[in-house]
C-alpha cells in the first residue's frame, strides 16, 4: 500500500488520518533494536543496556490531558492545520497514549543511549550500575518519524515517562520547564538561531509531581521548599535527535569489546547521521572514508556558526556536554538555559554549571563535544590514512574555525565589514564597568546614535562623567569605522536585523508559567506572539512591558536570576 509522503502546498493536513500517513521510520527500521528490549515497548524499568541503537518503549500517558499551545509558526510549516493540535487523536498520541495510532504510525516509541562526557572527559558517575550502560533518554521517547514537504522530521515527547534510561526517576517533565522549553524553541527560531523545533505542549488536569524549587523571592543558591506541579508533555521536533554523546557510546563500546559488532554499530549509527541530517551537503558517490572527512568539515561548520550565533543573541545553554550537544549542529535540549541581560561575560544561568559553561566560554566547550566526535568517529578510519590525516587536520583547525566565526559575529553586530580586536576590547570593558543590557545597548546602538544619551537606557547604574567621556570616545571611534563602510541607514537595517529588539527575560517567563500552573495560559500565548517577531518594532504597550530593563528586586532571585536543574 503507498501513502502520499507530504502535503501539497494548496493542502494543508487537518484530519490525523492524512497526519498518520506521513509516518515514515528510517531510525528504526535501519539500526538495531537492543537484544533484550521488549517487542511491545513496556520496558519502563531502569536497566542496563548493552547493545543495540533504540529501545522500544510505549510513553506513559497524561492522564486528563488538556491542550495548552502549539506553534501554528511551525504548524504552517509543516502543512498541519491548526486544529489539528485540537483533534481528540492527536491530542492523545502527542499527550502519551499511542492507542490511538495506526498504520504506517507505530504504537510503540523508541528512547536511545548515549554517553556523557563533560569537557571532553568520559565519565560514568552518572550512571546507576557505574558502567555507563544506564545513560540515555530517560524521560524523552520519539513516538512518530515521517516525511513533511520533502524533510524527515523526527517527533520526540519530553515527559514522557519512564524508560530503562530514567535511572529510577518518574520520566515526567512539569509545566514550568515544558513552557519554558516550548517558548525558548519557538523564540531561538524566530531569532535565526538554528534549533529544535516546538510543536505541541499538553498538561495533565489531575496528574502532579514534587520537586525541589524555590520560594516566593528566596535567594538560596539551592532550591529550597518541596513544590506540587502539573505534569505536562510537549513534543519536540528535529531532523534527528542524534548526539554527540550517542556517538561516544557505540565507540566506547568497541573500544572496549562490549560485544563482536560494536565496531559495526559504530559504523551504523555514523552513516545513519549523514543520512538524517548531511544527505543533502556530502555526495553519496564518494566512498565512505571521503563522507568522514566531509562530515567532520560540516559539522565543524555548523557546530561554529551555531555558538557564535548563541553570542550573538546573548543565550548561554548551562550545561552543554557532550549529550547536550547535537550531532546535526543545532541548539538541543532547552534544560539550565537562560540569557544574559546585564552584561557579564561570566553569565551562568544553572547553579551547576560553574564557569566552564559560562556566556563567553560557550566556544571552548563546543572545542571539547567536537574533540569527541572527532575521537568516536576516528576508529572507522583506522585503515585509511590519507583520509585519517585529512580528518584529524580538520579537527585541529576547530579553534581557528571557532574564531573567525566570532569574530565575523561581532563585526556583523557592531556593523562593520571588519572585526576590529581595539575598539573590541575597549567596548567589552566599557560594557562590564557600566553594567549594560546586553540586549537593549546593542539595539539602541544599531539606530547610530551621536552621542551616548539613547544608549543610557541600557544602563543599569548610574556612571561617572569619565566613564561617559570614555563612551564617547569609543563611541566616536566606532561611528567613524561605520561611516568608512557605506550607507548608515543601510547598515542601520542590517544591525537591527542582528541584533533583536526582545530577548528572553526569565522575570517575565515566571508569571507565564506560574499563571499556566492556574489553567490561564493568557500570558504562554502573549510571549509566543512577542517572541514571534524579536527583531520588529511592535506595539507601545508591548514594547513598554518587555523592552525594559530588569527592576532590581530580580536580581539574585532564585529561579530567575539563576535556577538548578530541576524540571
Amino acid at each position: 500500500m503507498s501513502y502520499p509522503s507530504k502535503p501539497s502546498a494548496e493542502h494543508y493536513v487537518t484530519t490525523f488520518d492524512e497526519f498518520v500517513r506521513l509516518a515514515d521510520y528510517s531510525l528504526i527500521d535501519t539500526l538495531n533494536a537492543d537484544p533484550d528490549a521488549t517487542v511491545d515497548g513496556d520496558d519502563h524499568r531502569a536497566r542496563q543496556v548493552f547493545s543495540g541503537h533504540f529501545v522500544p518503549v510505549t510513553p506513559t500517558p497524561l492522564p486528563e490531558p488538556q491542550y495548552v499551545a502549539h506553534s501554528s509558526t511551525f504548524f504552517k510549516e509543516l502543512g498541519l492545520s491548526d486544529q489539528l493540535a485540537l483533534d481528540e487523536n492527536f491530542r492523545q498520541v502527542f499527550s502519551g497514549d499511542l492507542s490511538a495510532a495506526h498504520g504506517p504510525m507505530r504504537q510503540v516509541g523508541w528512547a536511545t543511549g548515549y554517553a556523557l562526557s563533560i569537557y571532553g572527559t568520559e565519565y560514568i558517575q552518572n550512571c546507576p550500575f557505574g558502567t555507563g550502560n544506564g545513560y540515555g533518554d530517560g524521560r524523552a521517547i520519539s513516538v512518530f518519524e515521517g516525511i513533511i514537504n520533502g524533510q524527515r522530521w523526527e517527533m520526540q515527547l519530553k515527559g514522557g515517562g519512564p524508560t530503562p534510561y530514567c535511572r529510577g526517576a518518574d520520566g515526567r517533565a512539569v509545566l514550568r520547564s515544558s513552557v519554558r522549553e516550548f517558548l525558548a524553541q519557538d523564540y531561538m527560531h524566530a531569532l535565526g538561531v538554528p534549533t529544535s523545533r516546538s510543536l505541541t505542549l499538553y498538561v495533565s488536569k489531575s496528574e502532579t509531581v514534587t520537586r525541589p524549587w524555590y520560594s516566593q523571592d528566596s535567594c538560596s543558591l539551592e532550591p529550597d521548599v518541596l513544590v506540587d506541579n502539573p505534569v505536562a508533555i510537549s513534543t519536540r521536533v528535529a531532523p534527528s535527535f542524534l548526539r554527540v554523546g550517542q556517538l561516544e557510546l557505540f565507540a566506547r563500546r568497541d573500544r572496549s569489546n562490549a560485544h563482536p559488532k560494536a565496531l559495526e554499530e559504530l559504523r551504523m549509527i555514523v552513516s545513519h547521521l549523514i543520512e538524517r541530517e548531511y544527505k543533502s551537503d556530502i555526495n553519496q558517490n564518494l566512498g565512505f572514508a571521503d563522507q568522514l572527512v566531509e562530515l567532520a568539515k560540516l559539522f565543524r561548520h555548523r557546530l561554529t556558526t551555531l555558538v557564535a550565533n548563541w553570542l550573538r543573541v546573548g543565550y548561554c545553554q548551562g550545561n552543554f556536554n557532550s549529550d547536550n550537544c547535537a550531532a546535526g549542529g543545532f541548539t538541543l535540549d532547552y534544560g539550565p538555559f537562560g540569557f544574559c541581560e546585564i552584561f557579564d561575560p561570566w553569565f551562568q544561568p544553572w547553579t551547576g554549571g560553574g564557569e566552564h559553561f559560562a556566556f563567553f566560554n560557550q566556544p571552548v566547550a563546543a572545542e571539547a563535544n567536537y574533540y569527541m566526535f572527532w575521537k568516536a568517529v576516528r576508529p572507522l578510519l583506522a585503515e585509511d590514512t590519507d583520509a585519517l590525516e585529512q580528518f584529524d587536520q580538520v579537527g585541529r583547525g576547530f579553534a581557528e574555525a571557532m574564531q573567525k566565526q566570532i569574530q565575523k559575529m561581532w563585526a556583523t553586530k557592531l556593523g562593520l565589514t571588519k572585526f576590529n580586536p581595539e575598539l573590541f576590547k575597549t567596548l567589552m570593558q566599557l560594557m562590564t564597568d557600566s553594567g549594560v543590557d546586553y540586549t537593549i545597548f546593542f539595539r539602541e546602538l544599531s539606530h547610530i546614535p551621536v552621542d551616548i544619551s539613547p544608549l543610557k537606557k541600557s544602563f543599569y547604574g548610574e556612571t561617572s562623567q569619565q566613564l561617559d567621556e570614555q563612551w564617547q570616545s569609543w563611541l566616536k571611534s566606532w561611528r567613524d569605522l561605520v561611516i568608512n563602510d557605506s550607507n548608515l541607514a543601510e547598515i542601520s537595517t542590517n544591525m537591527k536585523q542582528t541584533n533583536p529588539k526582545y530577548t528572553w527575560r526569565e522575570w517575565l517567563i515566571v508569571p507565564a508559567y506560574q499563571q499556566a500552573m492556574q489553567g490561564d495560559y493568557t500570558l504562554v500565548k502573549e510571549l509566543q506572539a512577542v517572541f514571534s517577531h524579536p527583531y520588529d518594532e511592535q506595539s507601545q504597550e508591548i514594547e513598554g512591558k518587555y523592552y525594559r530593563l530588569r527592576p532590581s528586586a530580580f536580581s539574585d532571585v532564585g529561579g530567575v536570576s539563576h535556577y538548578s536543574c530541576s524540571s
